[in-house]
């Protein structure tokens, strides 16, 4: 039997009577790149907020390699690392300090983390911009040492919110399949994105979350019988099962009218 790296049970998070993540059950094998989809507001970045430790949950339980993130946060947090869609960083800090900032915080052994910080700093090319000020880095630069110093400790968990905005599609493509290998060696992988054509190429598996509630969870294959097993690209079944259908049919007709195409 597969080992749970992450499991989540009646997970709720209230806001007054407004329930923004509604009772979801979920589990991540490990090893897994599970892909977590879901329109604006539907709930992703508040469950990875309350699955990081970021944000508590109003009800139910998070269980990190069987460590619970709210009874034992320091324990869990040794686990894991988490690249927000919108990262901290540290601007007067040069890239180098900054990955030995943190490989400090997880007291990483210097040689672990030196060897570590170089492949990860050649493979999206910051090597000769590491001794610049992050202040000085572009969105895509600042993007990309984040991941670097998400992944200089080898977590055990990575949880990655629209990790490859700002990225340049060779970049992107690096980090696909970083990525890819790093679960192939056994760390998990909880990424949300907007790019349904990345996560249909990336994820062993695939959750959608609208209004709160997981309303669908499987392989493609799996994903594509929900749909009466047509052999439709994720988008299409996103766009399905999200109810997004009929304002992209308007939003094609309008532009089609603009172009001056007939439907």
């Amino acid at each position: 039997m597969s080992e749970k790296a992450i499991q989540i049970s009646g997970l709720t998070k209230a806001y007054g009577r407004n329930e923004a993540v509604k009772h979801i059950h979920l589990d991540v094998q490990k090893g897994e790149l599970f892909g977590f989809l879901g329109p604006n507001g539907a709930g992703k970045t508040t469950t990875i907020k309350m699955m990081t430790g970021l944000l508590e949950p109003s009800e139910g339980t998070i269980e990190l390699n069987g460590v619970d993130i709210w009874k034992e946060p320091i324990k869990a947090k040794q686990l894991i690392s988490y690249v927000p869609d919108q990262p901290n960083l540290y601007p007067k800090l040069t890239g180098w300090e900054y990955l030995e900032f943190i490989s400090s915080v997880f007291r990483m052994e210097k040689d672990t983390y030196e060897k570590n910080a170089n492949e990860l700093l050649a493979i999206f090319g910051l090597k000769d911009r590491a001794d610049e000020l992050i202040e000085s880095y572009s969105h895509g630069m600042k993007q990309k040492i984040a991941i670097c110093g998400a992944l200089v400790h080898d977590p055990d968990i990575l949880f990655l919110d629209e990790p490859t905005v700002g990225l340049d599609p060779k970049s992107a493509r690096n980090l696909k399949n970083l990525l890819r290998s790093r679960c192939d060696d056994g760390m998990t992988v909880f990424i949300t994105t907007h790019i349904l054509e990345i996560a249909e190429q990336m994820c062993d598996r695939i959750g959608i979350i609208s209004h709160g509630d997981i309303i669908a969870l499987g392989t493609m294959d799996e994903l594509r019988a929900l749909e009466g097993g047509s052999a439709g690209s994720l988008e299409d079944i996103f766009l399905e099962l999200t109810g997004d259908e009929a304002q992209q049919a308007v939003i094609k007709e309008m532009s089609e009218q603009d172009s001056g195409v007939s439907p």
